[in-house]
């Protein structure tokens, strides 16, 4: 029997070894190398080790697999060009045609102008045409990681991503206020790493978590640790959901998210940004990891609580 893959001692940034990315995704590792050798589905990198290193864009394609998996198409039905028109409806020609693409670079466009009126046209155009999964499966989630890359590489100004964030967090907002109270799932305590502000990424996990029967109690960004101990207790909550964007404070790491996870009777998921780049540290705290990908990690959450959506 071929031995799996270890994780070597030195982490290269951007690439994942395979035991880190089946726990990201859900799919064990035989999975993902017969998607490989079987199915031409995904091609990691190999060191000269012959071990398998993966991308983000990786995940985000082992993801994409995943979901259409789910929609009852075959394996083997799964190729290229599936991946590439792969929606959670039917696509007509034009959004093959790059229709999404154009509704992202307009937003950008209005965002770069700080043109509020704009947004709101394109937006509630969206939202007009197509039910509110899809648009933040195929407008919000890539239009978010591509206003990210922006301001990583300086090209977006802090402005624009307060005036965007305050924007989307309204849209948001309003939403998960009017959302169903009618849900019997179990309850999930949603909050932010200390200093993290990006809570967007939370907000969109609490709605779709709603959608799929979870109860939800969002306490939002930059949540002191040691008061969440008390929430889950007031809450009577079933699971604690961490997000992470930015890298958190050495002491968060070490010390912060151990004491936590030992002071809660709950399991404690955390997702976003810093799980797959801080994976083993992280995973010594005690905490489990769902990654980024937000219908991942609600099936890995309803599988650990045993609940059937």
């Amino acid at each position: 029997m071929k031995e799996p893959e270890k994780q070597s001692a030195t982490h290269t940034p951007g690439l994942f070894p395979i035991r880190t990315v089946s726990e990201l995704t859900g799919v064990n590792a035989i999975t993902l190398r017969a998607w490989e050798t079987r199915y031409g589905l995904i091609e990691p990198i190999r060191k000269s080790s012959g071990h398998r290193l993966y991308t983000q864009e990786h995940i985000d394609l082992i993801n994409r697999v995943v979901g259409l998996l789910d929609r009852g198409m075959r394996i083997g039905q799964i190729n290229a060009e599936t991946l590439s028109g792969a929606d959670l409806g039917k696509e007509t020609g034009d959004e093959k045609q790059g229709h999404w693409q154009r509704y992202i670079n307009g937003m950008i466009a209005a965002i770069i102008r700080f043109d509020e009126s704009s947004l709101e046209r394109i937006y509630g155009e969206a939202l007009s045409f197509y039910p509110v999964r899809i648009v933040t499966d195929k407008l919000l989630t890539p239009l978010l990681k591509e206003l990210g890359e922006r301001w990583i590489s300086k090209q977006g100004s802090v402005a624009e991503e307060h005036f965007f964030g305050f924007y989307l967090r309204n849209k948001l907002g309003a939403r998960f206020h009017h959302r169903s109270r009618d849900q019997v799932g179990p309850r999930l305590l949603l909050a932010c790493l200390p200093d993290e502000l990006h809570e967007i990424g939370l907000l969109l996990f609490g709605l779709d978590a709603c959608d799929h029967g979870f109860q939800t109690v969002l306490l939002g960004a930059n949540m002191p640790l040691e008061e969440l101990p008390a929430a889950v207790n007031k809450t009577k909550s079933d699971a604690l959901v961490l997000s992470g964007v930015i890298e958190p404070e050495e002491n968060v790491i070490t010390e912060q998210l151990p004491r936590l996870v030992s002071d809660v009777s709950v399991p404690v998921f955390l997702g976003g940004g810093i799980a797959a780049n801080n994976f083993d540290r992280l995973k010594k705290s005690g905490v489990q990891l769902i990654g980024k990908d937000i219908d991942t990690g609600i099936k890995q959450i309803a599988a650990a609580l045993n609940f059937r959506q």
